[in-house]
């Protein structure tokens, strides 16, 4: 409690440093005062209370916080330059987590890309192929993820897009794998594997009903519930395909349950492993 209470002093402290700075209006100023009072009242502090003052004001505390995000944001955002070594020895990672898909070890491949991609994260392949094996696993979310993060390395890995595919038709969005599919043809115009998982998800669109939206009609509740409308509104404004992805989920084809089902053409295991 006396962490509270301190911390309320800061904002009453800040607020009455605004009220002595005289840039507001009278109404702003009968606003304020009454917020101080409610915090006084709810906390049982007052600006009399020195005891509880802390060395930094609130701004002083904010702009130190603020600025440590912005230095650990660079940071983060500066590409990372493998060794060779590093390089050479997540490849052989990257071999063995092959192995393990070939011989169905889909929990241990999965470990090997992991490891591949501490090594060199900026190798698209990597993620691609950690996302097979949480398709092989079921785990379609993390798949999902992981292609999300070989488009972002290579746009242009058609691989990616189709394996996204993949994991979005298991979870029967089957609008958004459409988007996906097209992609990966675009990309690979000869891919006969992508021709056909895009045929079965343009009829597996046309045949999944809306939930709540009956014929003809638009499900606002089922497209507002449905996560992966949500997380496609907070999507950075640079992905190629959020306004396809949102315009699809739009014209009716989205699953508000995200319930899993059956993608095509999983049981391909060679179609899935990255030589």
């Amino acid at each position: 409690m006396a962490d509270q209470k301190r911390l309320a002093y800061s904002i009453i402290q800040f607020l009455h440093s605004q009220l002595q700075g005289g840039s507001m209006s009278p109404d702003a100023q009968e606003s304020l005062e009454v917020a101080i009072q409610c915090l006084e009242t709810a906390f049982g502090v007052s600006m009399e209370d020195q005891s509880l003052a802390v060395s930094q004001t609130l701004p002083e505390i904010f702009e130190t916080v603020a600025g440590k995000e912005l230095e650990n944001s660079r940071t983060s955002s500066e590409p990372i330059t493998p060794s060779e070594d590093d390089v050479a020895e997540a490849e052989r990672l990257k071999t063995e987590g092959n192995d393990q898909m070939k011989a169905e070890n889909f929990e241990a491949a999965v470990s090997f890309y992991g490891k591949a991609i501490e090594l060199n994260p900026s190798n698209a392949v990597y993620f691609c192929n950690r996302a097979a094996a949480y398709s092989k696993l079921g785990n379609y979310a993390g798949a999902v993820r992981d292609c999300e993060r070989a488009i972002g390395i290579d746009p242009n890995y058609s691989k990616a897009y189709g394996r996204m595919g993949l994991a979005l038709s298991s979870l029967n969005k089957h609008t958004e794998a459409v988007v996906y599919y097209k992609k990966a043809l675009e990309l690979d115009p000869d891919n006969e594997t992508y021709k056909s998982n895009l045929k079965i998800a343009e009829q597996k669109m046309k045949e999944t009903p809306s939930p709540t939206g009956g014929p003809g009609g638009f499900d606002l509740a089922g497209l507002l519930n449905n996560p992966g409308f949500m997380s496609m509104v907070f999507s950075p404004i640079s992905d190629p395909f959020l306004p396809s992805r949102m315009s699809g989920m739009i014209s009716g084809g989205h699953n508000a349950m995200g319930a899993t089902g059956s993608s095509p053409s999983t049981n391909d295991l060679a179609s899935l492993i990255q030589a």
